[in-house]
């Protein structure tokens, strides 16, 4: 295990880079050593680690959400901020910064690395990171779009051949399915579409199997962006910007993905450019995809907590959707009528708004599509009830009616 003490420092903010690109060895070892450095507090987005889930005393945990087993995570401080942000709050020294522990590819013969699979926030944060340690794993495929790492820009580096994480995948079943082929309806061919990650999004992407020439341009690449290249589908012949490619921060996924990245024409950039305002701002035809916790009667979307338990996190959903309802050409919001027995169709919601209402287009359950786009305040209610559960609408009618 790698000694990390002579190059973290009390006080010291220490990140690292998420999902198929984590660090784990690096992490593990910042875990056990934590103790003997000293109070430390660290940044990562989502992690598949679950030594997460109860950190040692000296270590203070952030994130900008509580994504994969950060939502068992104890003690964990969620900074609400748009994904967009995250460079400017790393340049900021707002984020833990001082130290980065990052997962590279193999050196190039010019002995450059690259961040591989996982550009996202690290590609910023590696700026402005007075040290950086990396894993040099043999089989962390490398990537093009992001400037690389020279070999002698590490204080310290370890070298591991170790599969990269693969995301634990839930099947889509019948009303996932349900949910995507109403979301196929609102797609044209052409579109660029930017979508997450989970069994809907899953759903959703194979549901658009019938349709031409898409782009795609989003924070997360999945396997379902593979099956529709594979298909012919995801050519990005019609997108203003990037034509012909793939433009991503991060791959998520299983091992199947991650060994045909090289041969994906995709460009995997920092968040400074995959969220940008001004760069989605130039994808006319920008269809984001996003899901929630509950939206509630005037059509305002939860995407982070509820009851005080965070779930998810803010992340790209504001940005993206507030580009497709603006300047792009829609914004949906797409999720089950259902959480277990109850409704995420609400009166109120239960926790923060992550997505305001005026940058949501369509709201889309198995049930059926609430169009709001141009739509008066007074209709919100009665076109978002009518997608809710069935057994649900009476006391939705009712708080409507000012009943209950």
């Amino acid at each position: 295990m790698i000694d990390l003490r002579p190059h973290i420092r009390e006080g010291d903010g220490v990140w690292w880079s998420q999902a198929g690109a984590e660090a784990t060895p690096l992490v593990d070892a910042l875990l056990d050593q934590v103790a003997d450095i000293g109070p430390v507090r660290a940044f990562c987005g989502l992690s598949f680690n679950r030594r997460l889930r109860e950190v040692p005393s000296q270590l203070t945990l952030a994130s900008y959400g509580a994504m994969g087993e950060l939502r068992r995570a104890r003690n964990l401080q969620v900074v609400p901020a748009h994904y967009s942000v995250l460079p400017r709050l790393f340049a900021e020294r707002a984020l833990p910064g001082d130290v980065g522990l990052v997962q590279v590819s193999p050196p190039g013969p010019d002995g450059v690395c690259s961040l591989g699979i996982g550009v996202d926030y690290a590609g910023d944060a590696v700026r402005h990171s007075r040290v950086l340690i990396g894993e040099v794993n043999h089989r962390m495929p490398p990537s093009t779009g992001t400037p690389g790492i020279p070999m002698d820009r590490f204080a310290a580096t370890i070298e591991t051949d170790r599969p990269l994480p693969e995301a634990p995948d839930r099947a889509p079943d019948a009303v996932d399915e349900a949910v995507a082929a109403r979301v196929a309806e609102l797609v044209e061919d052409g579109d660029t579409v930017q979508m997450g990650v989970g069994s809907l999004p899953t759903a959703i992407m194979d549901g658009l199997v019938g349709h031409r020439d898409l782009g795609f341009h989003s924070g997360m690449l999945t396997d379902g962006v593979l099956r529709l290249v594979e298909k012919g589908v995801l050519t990005g012949r019609r997108k203003e910007i990037d034509e012909g490619l793939l433009v991503t921060g991060t791959a998520i996924g299983s091992a199947h993905l991650y060994a045909r990245i090289g041969e994906l024409p995709v460009l995997f950039r920092p968040a400074s450019y995959t969220h940008d305002p001004g760069v989605l701002a130039r994808l006319r035809h920008l269809v984001a995809i996003n899901s929630a916790i509950e939206v509630d009667l005037s059509g305002q979307v939860n995407g982070e907590a509820v009851g005080g338990r965070y779930l998810g996190g803010i992340g790209g959903q504001a940005d993206f959707s507030g580009a497709a309802a603006r300047t792009g050409a829609r914004s949906i919001i797409a999720l089950r009528s259902t959480a277990g027995a109850a409704s995420t169709i609400v009166p109120r919601l239960r926790g923060p708004v992550s997505t305001g209402r005026a940058d949501v287009d369509a709201v889309v359950t198995e049930h059926g599509t609430a169009w709001l786009r141009g739509c008066p305040h007074g209709e919100y209610g009665e076109r978002l009830v009518a997608v809710a559960a069935p057994e649900h609408r009476d006391d939705l009618y009712r708080t409507l009616r000012g009943e209950s």
